[in-house]
């Protein structure tokens, strides 16, 4: 009867949550590490030795960790410039500056990478309408480290831009009211007092930088691939091709290599970060709007050059190949088509069931990740130290998938869902769910971030309210919390869309004829040399994804503020 009552309404559901992330988070990193280590059916480090005696090992850890170091620090030294001038100076028009710094960490690596090629490349439309494009035939200039380099920093600067920005935006305004009037200037006052206090979220950006651009896979197979500079998550894709006897084996160690840089990347960082912790007392206020007086205008021609050079060169670029029918060929009135587009838009089934696919998975997980982080997002909270203790395991296995680069978690649900399932005797590998619940589990720590922050947020009297009226554990969840954590929950799910609607890091090894997805039929266009199908798919990729940033604005007014990033 004891066991009964314990699991019956918060105990089972608690129970089922943690069994549930256990399944699509732990397990298939467990089977990874357990094959990484594993030789002749006995725990070993053979196998890991002899990976990293491997001179293309070698190499591609090599290039893995310089241009992820590189390419952070940039990123690092980029976007906190950026948000320190646009959060602590009068510069106008914030909120569209905010808007469209943060747009390109939206848009897919792949389609970015793509975006830049063609517009940098020999055969830019753009370039040779100007009349400064490359000679033809020419080494493309993108092609090589530094090349790679750049477009990482690029991608990844607005992350750490977001985490400064926020970061400023807790600070108590008595902090910089006290260093002005004790004398400080502008330029003290960033070194002595903000630069320090901001010394953590610096890390922290840097770290999360460094990490997604060790798992990133667009931009390292498109720009990595023809510059001959692999990396390890391009080795990973090209020894899976490969269909080799030892294949799982011997990509499984390769991806163990790179999960543990990671996860050591990440320790690292909360290691220096708790060090580096500065207690702050008092509220966060409205930050500071110093006047930048006759350099205003020059300055802000500086953002608006910027952003513009970030944005428009790429698009332009991609919207001018997608509308020639053949790459190269110079965008003119009489050379101006709109094939491409009916092609992939109508005649192309890859394409059509690749948009179906994307929108079905990208839908069903962000749907499935709203109503679990409401679930979670409760016992996270709860009074209950052992059901915070047991929602925290759950959570702690689902950041630990995010962290994990995108391609060491496909490795990894290959090994868990190759096999039948038990009793039910049913295969998911090479079927469109295995995609699924991989985005489930990579994605849910995004989803459960601004509910888990409105939860924490909540007064626990108003579940003792709903109690002392007899209220039991699913009509107190249905009708008080869910409605007040709605909002969130629907803000985390269209940035869990956003974020699955347009990857192809996860399902580069997961996908399957009539399972494509978008980001994985764009790469596979480009790579084949369909360039300007690829073009128009990238196009109507970016357009989807403004068009549905936008439509988040919907939302600013009813959920906590900092939900939506780029809203202030």
């Amino acid at each position: 009867m004891a066991l009964s009552r314990h699991l019956n309404g918060e105990g089972l559901t608690l129970a089922i949550l943690l069994l549930a992330a256990t399944i699509v988070c732990g397990l298939p990193l467990f089977l990874l590490f357990k094959l990484g280590f594993t030789s002749d059916g006995a725990l070993s480090l053979g196998p890991l030795l002899e990976a990293l005696n491997s001179r293309s090992v070698q190499r591609a850890l090599w290039h893995s960790l310089e241009s992820s170091f590189l390419s952070a620090c940039a990123a690092t030294l980029l976007g906190a410039s950026v948000a320190l001038l646009i959060s602590l100076t009068d510069v106008r028009a914030k909120g569209l500056l905010v808007f469209l710094i943060l747009l390109p960490m939206m848009i897919p690596p792949h389609v970015t990478a793509i975006a830049w090629i063609q517009a940098l490349g020999p055969a830019s439309p753009v370039l040779r309408w100007l009349g400064i494009a490359p000679e033809i035939g020419s080494t493309h200039p993108l092609y090589s480290r530094e090349g790679l380099v750049l477009l990482l920093t690029l991608q990844h600067s607005p992350l750490v831009f977001l985490l400064v920005r926020a970061a400023l935006r807790s600070f108590p305004r008595e902090l910089s009211d006290a260093a002005r009037v004790s004398g400080a200037g502008a330029l003290r006052m960033l070194v002595r007092v903000t630069l320090p206090l901001l010394a953590p979220s610096l890390l922290a950006g840097f770290a999360l930088a460094f990490v997604a651009a060790l798992g990133n896979f667009g931009i390292n197979a498109l720009i990595g691939i023809p510059a001959r500079y692999t990396t390890l998550p391009v080795l990973v894709w090209r020894r899976l091709a490969s269909f080799g006897p030892d294949v799982l084996p011997n990509v499984a160690v390769i991806s163990v290599i790179l999960a543990a840089v990671a996860l050591a990347a990440i320790s690292l960082q909360s290691y220096f970060q708790h060090r580096m912790r500065t207690t702050l007392i008092g509220p966060p206020q409205t930050t500071l709007a110093i006047p930048l007086g006759r350099n205003r205008t020059y300055i802000e021609l500086g953002l608006w050059a910027f952003v513009g050079a970030v944005l428009l060169l790429p698009a332009a670029s991609l919207v001018a190949t997608a509308l020639v029918k053949t790459y190269g060929v110079p965008l003119a009135i009489n050379t101006i088509t709109f094939e491409n587009f009916a092609e992939i838009l109508w005649r192309q089934s890859v394409t059509l069931r690749a948009f179906v696919n994307s929108t079905f998975i990208a839908a069903a997980a962000s749907i499935g990740i709203a109503v679990i982080s409401i679930l979670l997002g409760y016992f996270l909270s709860h009074r209950t130290k052992s059901h915070r203790r047991a929602a925290g395991l759950a959570l702690g296995q689902a950041e630990v998938a995010f962290a994990v680069p995108g391609l060491v978690m496909s490795i990894a649900f290959i090994l868990a869902f190759i096999a039948p399932l038990p009793f039910l005797n049913i295969s998911l590998y090479g079927t469109i769910w295995i995609i699924l619940i991989a985005y489930m589990s990579c994605f849910l720590a995004i989803g459960l971030k601004p509910v888990g922050a409105v939860f924490l947020q909540l007064d626990r009297s108003l579940e003792d309210a709903a109690r002392v009226a007899g209220a039991g554990f699913e009509r107190r969840l249905r009708i008080v919390f869910a409605p007040l954590v709605a909002p969130a929950a629907a803000s985390g799910a269209v940035l869990v869309f956003l974020t699955a609607y347009n990857e192809v890091t996860v399902s580069a090894l997961l996908w399957s004829t009539g399972n494509e997805t978008i980001g994985t039929t764009i790469f596979n266009y480009e790579d084949g040399g369909y360039t300007t199908l690829a073009a128009a798919m990238s196009t109507v990729v970016v357009v989807a994804t403004v068009f549905i940033m936008i439509a988040m604005n919907a939302l600013r007014r009813r959920v906590p503020t900092g939900t939506i990033p780029w809203v202030n």
